[in-house]
């Protein structure tokens, strides 16, 4: 199915949204890689504010390209989502609603996502080129000397993403590949030919 929703993200569009949808966000997005969410993990640790607010936002695991001239963001693909996976659980806990990378989650982010009513999306990578042309607008709020991985504030217009884990808990690359593994026994099935399992018993 195709949504077009707007971030940041409402409770209702975060809930309706499926794995599998394709999706196409529109508004503002915020950018924080590794060294991004260790600062963040230690001002908690602190009782220190967030340099922004987790509430129905959305975090892009993304670290840019130096932008060309007159662009304002240069190469903008996903890294790994995994890499965010110790920290992922508790800024849930806090409000964040949404999350963009590539690649699986572990367990307990899966379960945070569930008991946040949040979503994980997958953008897709190797496409860093052709996402930046969705993006309007770039800048950087925090930890400006972190370079490529400060965390930014994107105006995003149509920006492409694929729903891998939804609000009830659903992951995509499980379904996917349960369905591939039906639709090829379907596909090598043959009528003529004694039932295997039948024939072991």
């Amino acid at each position: 199915m195709e949504r077009h929703i707007k971030a940041p993200l409402t409770d209702e569009d975060a809930k309706t949204l499926k794995a599998g949808d394709y999706v196409y966000i529109t508004g503002t997005i915020y950018t924080a890689r590794d060294a991004a969410h260790l600062r963040m993990d230690e001002a908690l640790d602190q009782n220190q504010p967030l340099p922004i607010a987790l509430a129905h936002n959305i975090i892009y695991y993304m670290g840019p390209s130096p932008a060309r001239e007159g662009r304002p963001i240069g190469s903008a693909g996903p890294t790994t989502a995994s890499r965010m996976d110790k920290y992922a659980p508790r800024l849930l806990d806090l409000g964040l609603k949404g999350m963009i990378g590539k690649g699986k989650r572990s367990d307990a982010v899966r379960e945070a996502i569930v008991r946040n009513n949040a979503v994980y999306f997958a953008a897709v990578g190797g496409a860093g080129a052709l996402l930046s042309k969705s993006i309007t607008a770039s800048e950087v709020v925090a930890y400006d000397d972190l370079g490529t991985e400060a965390i930014r504030r994107l105006t995003v217009e149509n920006f492409p993403v694929i729903v891998v884990v939804d609000a009830d808990g659903n992951n995509l690359y499980e379904t996917a590949v349960k369905a591939y593994r039906e639709e090829t026994e379907v596909k090598n099935y043959d009528p003529r030919k004694p039932d295997q399992r039948d024939a072991e018993h």
